[in-house]
């Protein structure tokens, strides 16, 4: 089964002085779901980490996607669908709404994230969205 993951978490699992690195690095070494981003994902996981912690930081996230820690999924519609769903949320910015439309896309309500901002989604079943670790 798949897991979107979002920044947030990734982000607090790569930074060792996160208030939230603790329980990121948990989830993740628990979970053996398949864990899949957006490229809007992967290059804003890439920027922040880069920004945050320079080209050390920036490595491991490029190793990280070569070994296949994550995988990146986008279609011909998704840039549409993400849209349609940014413009209904705005408060979620493109990027996340790219998480969303690809948690319809997968037929999943799970998105690993710290990012409280995805509660006020709902996905066009009208199902809430099931934030990990939190929901779990």
């Amino acid at each position: 089964m798949s897991v979107v993951a979002d920044c947030s978490l990734l982000l607090a699992a790569y930074d060792k002085g996160a208030t939230q690195h603790e329980r990121a690095v948990a989830w993740l070494t628990r979970t053996d779901e398949e864990l899949v981003l957006t490229p809007l994902a992967v290059a804003e996981l890439e920027v922040a980490v880069r920004d945050g912690g320079g080209a050390r930081a920036q490595a491991k996230v490029w190793h990280d996607l070569e070994v296949g820690a994550y995988t990146t999924r986008w279609w011909a519609d998704a840039l549409a669908e993400s849209l349609r769903i940014a413009r209904a949320h705005p408060a979620l910015g493109l990027t996340n709404a790219s998480l969303v439309a690809l948690a319809e896309r997968l037929r999943t309500t799970r998105i690993a994230t710290f990012n409280p901002d995805f509660r006020t989604v709902k996905t066009t079943s009208g199902d809430e969205l099931v934030l990990l670790p939190d929901d779990a």
